[in-house]
């Protein structure tokens, strides 16, 4: 029994020996790693990335051409005129125009923008009252103190034209339609045409309209110069920018009037709150921001204004401001030295103003 579990135990552990033909194959079998190849390095226009980046400078392209083109060099090119003497004797040769220094500022300042003309007659023997109507009809302001008073003056109005229009609008009556589309026509209508309506209108002859109603009421008795009344002139002015610009104003009040929550005006109502009340605690704050950038744009563009006064009193009779006497300078002197200076002081003023305004709005946000 022994000797029959040694042959089995013997058995069991049989391994046969391996062959050389063996160990070739396995050694064959033997996987080997082959090294890998080199990744194609993308060049660096042709990524993803690099072709939108490139696409989008080719799309931008144009626009920044056209930009610098018509907004950027113009203006470089102002502010080097500014400091030359630049006439129709050397226009050819603008380049090697003779440098002046600040001369052209100082002459615009001293003598056009800033410098106010003498007191009017009468004025050491007028009380308080007369002297303000003096001041109002017969003193020259100048070019700078008339374009701010002008410019305030009547975007300030423009806005509250355009508010009241707005509110008028937003309350659902019998032909809103028709009277929003009327309202819209003074802001569509070309400026040429309703300047020259108001020029007719405004005629000093018997013939104009609004001395044929005067007369014929008795309420003067010769015509009158309206247009060409100083101070009269300045304040027609003004009439007229509200009165042709307040549509804009009315579109935007309107559209964020449409807006406000139906509930505020509902709660302010369960607290008692009048129509007064409800307009200064409700209506106003959703209108805030609404109307300071209203305000803010309409005096940017009424500042930089020409056409209107230009149209309706050629910029006498106490209406010259900054952008007429820029045009005086440049078209009719022919000093295109101090008409790019007029500009920039243009500029100046203006920028000083936003400055503030914006510094303002600023920190009023923040406080709310």
């Amino acid at each position: 029994m022994v000797i029959g579990n040694q042959c089995s135990l013997l058995i069991t552990d049989y391994r046969p020996p391996i062959t050389e033909k063996r160990g070739k194959s396995m050694s064959t079998a033997t996987p080997t790693t082959k090294p890998a190849a080199a990744k194609p390095k993308k060049s660096r226009w042709k990524s993803q990335s690099a072709q939108e980046a490139r696409l989008a400078w080719i799309l931008i392209l144009p626009t920044v051409l056209i930009v610098f083109g018509l907004v950027i060099f113009p203006a470089i090119f102002s502010i080097w005129i500014s400091f030359h003497r630049v006439g129709l004797d050397n226009l050819n040769d603008v380049f090697h125009a003779p440098f002046v220094g600040f001369k052209n500022y100082q002459s615009v300042i001293n003598d056009f923008a800033f410098k106010p003309g003498p007191l009017p007659p009468g004025w050491a023997e007028a009380n308080l009252l007369e002297k303000v109507w003096l001041l109002l009809t017969k003193w020259s302001w100048g070019a700078a103190l008339t374009s701010i008073i002008y410019s305030f003056v009547s975007t300030a109005w423009t806005v509250f034209l355009g508010l009241v229009a707005a509110l008028l609008l937003n309350r659902p009556f019998r032909g809103r339609g028709l009277t929003r589309t009327t309202f819209l026509f003074a802001y569509i209508a070309p400026i040429v045409g309703v300047a020259f309506v108001w020029r007719w209108i405004l005629d000093p002859r018997p013939s104009g309209v609004l001395n044929d109603v005067l007369l014929n009421l008795g309420v003067i008795d010769t015509p009158m110069a309206y247009l060409a009344t100083r101070g009269l002139a300045l304040f027609l002015v003004i009439m007229f920018t509200g009165w042709r610009y307040f549509p804009f104003v009315m579109l935007m009040a309107l559209a964020r009037l449409q807006a406000i929550d139906s509930t505020l005006y509902e709660a302010a109502e369960v607290d008692g709150a009048n129509t007064w009340q409800q307009f200064r605690n409700v209506t106003l704050p959703e209108l805030r921001y609404v109307l300071g950038a209203l305000f803010l744009l309409r005096l940017i563009w009424t500042f930089n204004k020409f056409d209107d006064i230009f149209l309706l009193t050629g910029g006498g009779f106490g209406t010259k401001v900054l952008p007429i006497l820029t045009v005086e300078f440049s078209f009719k002197l022919r000093d295109f030295g101090k008409g790019a200076a007029t500009g920039m002081i243009l500029l100046v003023i203006l920028a000083l103003f936003l400055l503030v305004y914006v510094g303002t709005v600023m920190r009023n946000t923040e406080e709310t």
